[in-house]
């Protein structure tokens, strides 16, 4: 069982998505609806395991137990009213077991759907009976080890303020709570969203939200006016299109491309969480899990096997070959030298002829190894890795191409790193990688097999003679591999544990995010703890107010403080502009020099000259003078 932590700092984090429907499953499995289909989770729980197993292999992070009807009075007309906490407790259980053997890390929440019978004044339940029927189920819920409550499906306000009260007299779970609408603006008993709202407001609850009854497109119309009446996180789980009889059978139509792309709005919207509801089936969630990976990679779901788990415990002699002849990267770190690192973006064309002057500036004036991104920002440019052979057998310059994960699933990684090793390019940063929305094509299909900490694994694999399989190869690579951090980052333990697990599957440098506030970087080198491991700091002269509003404001994981973008704002001059912004750099990085063992510089708009002049300034400086190895 997950701790209770777990789930509400998971929250703070990318989107997660919950499975669908568990009685159109059972349906469809050969299960009539003259039959109890909670009753299954004592009777045929192979079947309801089976149901988790398919929303678990499509992605879902979380599983829903079959108990939405297993309340006293539901059950009653079944003649099961004794068997509550009996068949709750075994829902439980048969959702965490089915987790657990699936290998997927998901959370378990125990469902609780409506009595089925409405309060008084306007039905014949008291409120006291409605809460002791609540409270009952949510303790066999919680005896059967469910991780959180979601409450469902609730159409009248008073009822569903009940449910809430009722489960937090039991336990202090996280709590679901979600109602459901016959328009996209009120119930059937015409409680309206702000109302809902409203009501949910002081209740101490996780997250509030919308299931059922009607499809994605109104419930994408339903969730802007909720999140203007919330500040919880919000959930939506639509039915898979409006429900219609054809033929005698009661069908819904949207298909799982329908819903995966309404999953993309519902996100981009601000939704929190997303599954699906009546109609829906692992098709439909699998669809929504590869929608929420193209807008969240951090989300990659694919685990890389290994036979063998090898956790060097020092990266610097755990090789096929000597570390510091790997490449010159090796022997800079080896030697503990200040390592000045420049990125040049690759061309839009197959013109490589103005990159390669800039590359023997660079070698001129002291830079040791140049970084090229792969398709940054997530546009079509040459290939990172092409463009690396070609600076390397021009100049002889070390080269550090970026890899990521968008474009190519695990086989094409698997072959680009032995294409590496063959083209003699030894140093590799292992990155994610920009969704393609954020780019020039956002129509284009990423791939996010895995993330960055699985792209270091099958690197590190091959440097240990092993496939992405874990079964052996002839012969090993020996391949140099580094990440990426975020000393800004929102949630930076996040970061920080993100970051441990790239290392421990083998990474053994680091490159930073642009860094303005020295203060922020000590504080994540503190906390990350990882001395024996390089850390380049990414230093970015700005070009001007635009620039460092554009940086601040557009791109994902950069913030440039106030008193950076003030200092800029009033300069209209183009040159003057780019001089305060050097001089910005410069500053930052003589400040954090001391706890990095090397600089990442990113010029602006390909300006290597804007590099050159924060490097001179450093060298200059007191700090600089006193590191540095005096050049030739």
């Amino acid at each position: 069982m997950k701790n209770t932590k777990d789930f509400r700092r998971r929250l703070e984090g990318a989107p997660l998505l919950l499975d669908g429907a568990m009685g159109t499953e059972l349906y469809s499995r050969g299960v009539y609806t003259n039959q109890c289909y909670d009753e299954l989770n004592t009777t045929r729980p192979e079947i309801v395991s089976a149901v988790h197993s398919d929303y678990l292999r499509a992605g879902a992070e979380i599983i829903s137990t079959n108990t939405y009807g297993a309340n006293r009075h539901k059950l009653s007309s079944h003649g099961l009213a004794e068997t509550v906490v009996q068949i709750n407790k075994a829902g439980a259980k048969i959702a965490r077991s089915a987790m657990e053997k699936s290998g997927h890390d998901a959370f378990v929440a125990g469902c609780i759907g409506p009595l089925g019978r409405r309060l008084k004044p306007l039905g014949t339940l008291d409120i006291k009976d409605a809460k002791e029927a609540f409270a009952e189920q949510a303790r066999g819920l919680v005896e059967g080890g469910v991780d959180l409550i979601i409450i469902e499906t609730m159409a009248i306000a008073g009822e569903l303020v009940q449910a809430v009260k009722a489960v937090h007299e039991v336990c202090d779970l996280p709590v679901i709570a979600q109602f459901t609408l016959s328009e996209w603006n009120e119930s059937a008993y015409g409680t309206t969203l702000p109302l809902f709202a409203a009501k949910l407001h002081d209740l101490d609850v996780d997250v509030i939200g919308i299931n059922c009854s009607i499809g994605p497109y109104k419930l994408l119309e339903a969730s802007q006016v909720l999140l203007e009446n919330t500040d919880h996180p919000i959930i939506i789980q639509p039915n898979a299109g409006e429900l219609e009889w054809v033929e005698d059978r009661l069908i819904t139509r949207s298909t799982p491309e329908y819903f995966a792309e309404y999953t993309k709005r519902l996100i981009q919207n601000g939704v929190k969480l997303v599954g699906a509801c009546c109609g829906s089936t692992p098709a439909h969630i699998s669809a929504m899990e590869a929608a929420i990976r193209a807008i969240s990679p951090e989300l990659s779901k694919v685990k890389i096997p290994v036979a063998v788990k090898i956790k060097p415990r020092d990266f610097r002699t755990d090789f096929i070959k000597p570390y510091r002849e790997m490449s010159q990267l090796a022997k800079s770190f080896d030697d503990n030298q200040f390592v000045f690192s420049v990125e040049l973006n690759p061309p839009r064309s197959p013109s490589i002829k103005r990159i390669i002057r800039n590359v023997k500036k660079l070698q001129e004036n002291g830079v040791s190894i140049v970084n090229i991104p792969d398709g940054p920002r997530a546009s079509a440019r040459l290939s990172a890795m092409v463009l690396a052979q070609s600076i390397q057998a021009e100049t002889g310059m070390d080269v550090l191409p970026h890899y990521t994960c968008r474009d190519r699933n695990i086989l094409g990684i698997q072959s680009d790193l032995l294409g590496a090793e063959v083209m003699g390019i030894n140093n590799i940063l292992c990155i994610t990688g920009d969704p393609p929305k954020l780019g020039d094509y956002p129509m284009a299909t990423a791939v996010f097999d895995v993330d960055a900490i699985g792209l270091i694994h099958i690197g590190d694999n091959l440097n240990h003679s092993l496939d992405l399989a874990g079964n052996p190869i002839p012969n090993a690579t020996a391949l140099l591999l580094g990440c990426g951090a975020n000393p800004g980052a929102l949630d930076l333990d996040l970061e920080i544990d993100r970051l441990h697990r790239k290392i421990d599957n083998g990474a053994c440098y680091v490159l930073t995010q642009p860094v303005f506030n020295e203060e922020i970087f000590f504080h994540f080198v503190e906390k990350a703890d990882i001395p024996e491991v390089p850390i380049l700091v990414g230093i970015l002269p700005l070009a001007s107010f635009r620039n460092a509003e554009f940086f601040h404001n557009e791109v994902p994981g950069m913030e440039v403080p106030q008193p950076i973008r003030d200092r800029l704002k009033p300069v209209t001059d183009r040159e003057e502009a780019a001089k305060i912004g050097v001089e910005i750099a410069a500053e930052t990085l003589i400040k954090s020099a001391p706890k990095a063992q090397g600089a990442y510089i990113m010029p602006p708009f390909g300006r290597v000259e804007l590099a050159l002049q924060v490097i001179d300034i450093f060298r200059e400086s007191d700090y600089g003078r006193k590191i540095l190895v005096p050049q030739e």
